[in-house]
């Protein structure tokens, strides 16, 4: 009996089946694996970043053109200072109006910062000048519209996940100090030395500032140094909305692998479902109305199985009815020989003539033998299918194989006109077998051939290679098989035996273990007359072919 716990699930199999769940969880990590690559983004991201980047140098020399023709201060009406030169400078109320009248033009989340060549900051777009001294703007962020759904929900889960990830440059934290100088930024840095300076860094609540310095000239000389900076909304919001067309895709694809997963487990676990209970119900049935499914429409996998099965479950039932045969064989055989013996036995003793009574010791003595050399082939051909089952095959000689069979007949042969033995063998012989078994094949069949041979005949072999085969004949001089038992006296406990014979010398198992050996060794063993030209029966001749190995 099988425990409860390692039962096959009845034919009422689960909502979803481990199959299921595993076809499932792989298309679906797959697919989660690609998509959450794709929202990673970081080359968009980055290339976004760079697009910004240059927009707002383009930006930065505008305002710096702008500020160095009509922002400068030349010093007197002939543009000459004290010690006879040129002397500019920023004009600090014009600088602070067009400072924030340009960085407006540029639209709402731009910060223009203007810094002199000391590297001081003399305009910054968010401060105002009044009466009551200077006014910082602050803008606000845009209303949320609350909600967003579960894909909002989604990227913000997913944008936290991602905020450790860090960037290709490592970009640093922004900070700002209450009394802003050039020294706080590399950019302003690099542009008050006459180059353009660009930056992006990171806020502390995880968004991105951009900022780009540029100098201001006058007559080739550095005035200062344009700052622009912006937000990474346009960033973020970019992403976001290419982010938001990655899950919707994503949601359609999921819908659409779990459904194919599904239906793809189905075809898959159902029909294994019933390929199994189908053979629960066989284990553990009486009778052969319960079958395998039929799934030779299907030309997969499961197709091939469910024919195996049920070729499988065939040859069980096969197997099965050969043993019920045999046994019953089996009783009808050892029957006869008890019932003479019982005989032989009752009527000893009733009688009281010695002579009668030494006639029936020899009944006696004579089943008793039939009935040790019936059970001993019974044994052998019993014992041989799982033999053949276990035995490894090897290489085996069958020239050198008959040489020596011939050799010890002609030798250990008490007859003395026993048959005269002619081997004829030619060409390479050798296979792939279990050697003991086919030796015990040509031995019955030789065997066989010296008891049907007339006094004075002989007996042929020839073996022969031939088309990738081993064809070994042997030829008798008896009186060859009864017209129509060709195939009947391979079939078990056949006896016909030749006339003036001692019955029970034989159990009519010899050829059956022949012929189950040579098949297990893929090969055949048929049996016919010989004849001469005139029709006449001359003898018999049995033929094995076996596969060359």
């Amino acid at each position: 009996m099988i425990p409860a716990a390692k039962m096959k699930h009845p034919p009422g199999q689960p909502a979803i089946s481990p199959i299921t769940r595993r076809i499932l969880a792989i298309n679906v990590l797959a697919l989660a694996i690609l998509v959450g690559g794709l929202l990673y983004l970081g080359e968009y991201q980055r290339s976004l970043i760079a697009a910004e980047l240059e927009a707002l140098k383009v930006q930065a020399l505008m305002f710096a053109a702008a500020l160095g023709e009509s922002a400068v201060d030349t010093g007197d009406a002939n543009g000459a200072d004290a010690g006879g030169g040129v002397s500019q400078r920023f004009v600090k109320n014009v600088v602070h109006r067009m400072v924030r009248r340009l960085a407006k033009s540029t639209g709402a989340g731009t910060r223009a910062r203007l810094f002199d060549s000391g590297g001081v900051l003399i305009a910054d777009s968010r401060l105002l000048l009044g009466r009551g001294g200077m006014v910082q703007i602050e803008e606000l962020p845009p209303p949320d519209a609350g909600g967003g759904g579960i894909l909002t929900t989604l990227l913000d889960i997913y944008g936290q996940l991602t905020q450790s990830l860090p960037g290709e440059d490592g970009a640093p934290i922004y900070h700002e100090s209450a009394r802003q100088k050039a020294d706080d930024y590399q950019e302003v840095l690099t542009a008050l030395a006459g180059e353009p300076g660009k930056a992006a860094r990171q806020t502390g609540g995880g968004g991105m500032v951009l900022s780009v310095a540029v100098p201001v000239q006058r007559y080739k000389q550095v005035l200062g140094a344009m700052m622009l900076s912006k937000g990474g909304g346009d960033i973020d919001a970019a992403l976001f909305e290419v982010r938001m067309d990655i899950l919707k895709v994503f949601a359609v694809a999921l819908a659409v692998t779990v459904l194919l997963s599904v239906y793809l487990s189905r075809t898959i676990a159902r029909p294994l479902h019933r390929l199994a209970a189908a053979a629960e119900r066989i284990r553990h049935g009486h009778n052969r109305q319960d079958v395998i499914p039929d799934f030779d429409g299907r030309a997969d996998e499961i197709g091939n199985l469910a024919a195996s099965l049920r070729d499988m479950t065939e040859a069980l039932w096969q197997r099965m009815d050969a043993i019920e045969c045999f046994a019953a064989d089996v009783a009808h055989e050892i029957k006869n020989p008890l019932t003479s013996l019982q005989s032989a036995v009752d009527t000893a003793v009733r009688v009281k003539n010695a002579e009668q009574q030494h006639q029936l010791m020899s009944i006696i003595e004579e089943d008793v033998r039939r009935l040790d050399r019936l059970i001993s082939d019974i044994s052998d051909a019993s014992r041989l299918d799982a033999e053949l089952s276990r035995a490894e095959m090897g290489p085996v000689d069958l020239g050198r194989m008959l040489s020596t069979l011939v050799d010890v007949q002609e030798t250990t042969a008490g007859r003395a006109d026993k048959p005269l033995l002619r081997l004829d063998q030619r060409g390479d012989l050798k296979i792939n077998g279990m050697e003991r078994r086919l030796a015990q094949v040509f031995e019955n069949i030789i065997a066989n051939a010296s008891s049907f041979t007339r006094p004075g005949g002989a007996i042929s072999i020839k073996a022969r290679a031939k088309d990738g085969w081993l064809e070994v004949t042997t030829d008798d001089d008896g009186p060859g098989i009864p017209e129509g038992k060709e195939e009947a006296i391979f079939e078990r406990f056949y006896r016909d035996r030749p006339k003036g014979e001692k019955f029970g010398i034989h159990s009519g198992l010899g050829l059956s273990i022949c012929k189950q050996i040579v098949e297990t060794h893929g090969g055949t063993i048929t049996a016919e007359n010989r004849k001469d030209a005139a029709g006449n029966i001359i003898g018999a001749r049995l033929t094995v072919r076996l596969p060359a190995g």
